[in-house]
């Protein structure tokens, strides 16, 4: 991914609201299912790591990426946001 297609995927990223949230229990089995299931539905999504999580959000995020085989945005604070590309039927973001 070059920096011009990170960039325009965090200005989407920027007004969306985090979908999922990773508390006490940290990574599941469940949480990492049905993050692949919403980024074969949106492509790109946000998740709020709750501040009862012991866990780094940046290791959080690479452990996240690399079970759903996305590709991690960004990691701000407690935020992480990934990324999927679509398949060909399903894509809905156009990277510059």
């Amino acid at each position: 991914m070059t920096t011009k297609q990170r960039a325009y995927l965090k200005s989407l990223a920027m007004t969306m609201d985090p979908i999922f949230q990773i508390g006490k229990n940290s990574m599941t089995p469940e949480l990492t299912k049905a993050v692949t299931e919403a980024l074969q539905a949106r492509e790109l999504i946000k998740i709020s790591v709750l501040k009862n999580c012991a866990d780094d959000p940046r290791d959080l995020a690479d452990m996240m990426a690399d079970r759903t085989k996305s590709q991690v945005v960004q990691v701000i604070g407690k935020k992480i946001v990934l990324y999927k590309e679509g398949k060909e039927k399903n894509k809905k973001i156009q990277l510059p």
